[in-house]
């Protein structure tokens, strides 16, 4: 079954009174369960697309269907709501909130969805302990390594059970033992069922993914 299918994805930018065309009629489907790699040169237009896929950003031009519903001109709001309990991201520089700890930076897309701050904890020490990280539940950011720190980041990515998990380039700023841990816990995700788009620069972990696509000014090559 497919998850995502896109259609002639376009997505301009405005500099002024110039144009910057980043993705010029882009075509892609994702099987459910499915792990994907996006790979190409920087300004490629990987990040752009992930960004529309994802929903976080909206195409000039194109269709975006996900398990077979349009779903990219939704309004905002549902569009918020739709990404909270469908998706789950995790990002290069990890983006977890430093005055929360670990459990709580895990928790809060719970409680954003509306589930009880008991429950939510219970369930973000649960996907710490999947990450292998559930004794540092307390440590604030500051407090943890750069892998520990992007451990954490996939606790919450995942902790809604998310039908799609969005990844871009989550190794970047890893040494390369961390960046094997992260690589192998999602590999053990999409083992599990779980269906990943993955940004990465890294050639040493092409293998990771079922299919491998590579954009080139804007298109897929």
């Amino acid at each position: 079954m497919k998850i995502i299918e896109a259609k002639n994805i376009v997505r301009t930018y405005h500099n002024g009174e110039i144009d910057v065309p980043v993705l010029k009629g882009v075509d892609i489907s994702v099987d459910e369960g499915e792990f994907v790699l996006l790979t190409g040169k920087s300004g490629a237009g990987k990040s752009t697309l992930l960004y529309q896929l994802a929903l976080l950003d909206t195409p000039n031009d194109g269709q975006i269907f996900i398990e077979g519903i349009e779903r990219h001109d939704m309004e905002e709001g549902a569009k918020l709501k739709f990404r909270l309990k469908e998706f789950g991201y995790v990002f290069q520089d990890y983006a977890l909130l430093p005055e929360l700890t670990a459990l709580e930076n895990v928790a809060l897309p719970l409680i954003m969805a509306g589930i009880t701050k008991t429950e939510a904890y219970n369930k973000a020490q649960n996907m710490l302990e999947k990450v292998g990280i559930g004794a540092k539940a307390n440590n604030l950011q500051s407090q943890l390594s750069g892998g520990e720190k992007q451990r954490v980041g996939v606790a919450r990515a995942i902790v809604n059970d998310p039908k799609i998990l969005f990844a871009d380039e989550p190794t970047a700023n890893l040494d390369s033992e961390n960046s094997k841990v992260v690589m192998d816990l999602l590999k053990e995700l999409n083992a599990d069922g779980q269906t990943i788009i993955l940004i990465t620069h890294e050639p040493e972990f092409y293998h990771y993914g079922d299919r491998r696509l590579v954009i080139e000014d804007g298109r897929f090559i």
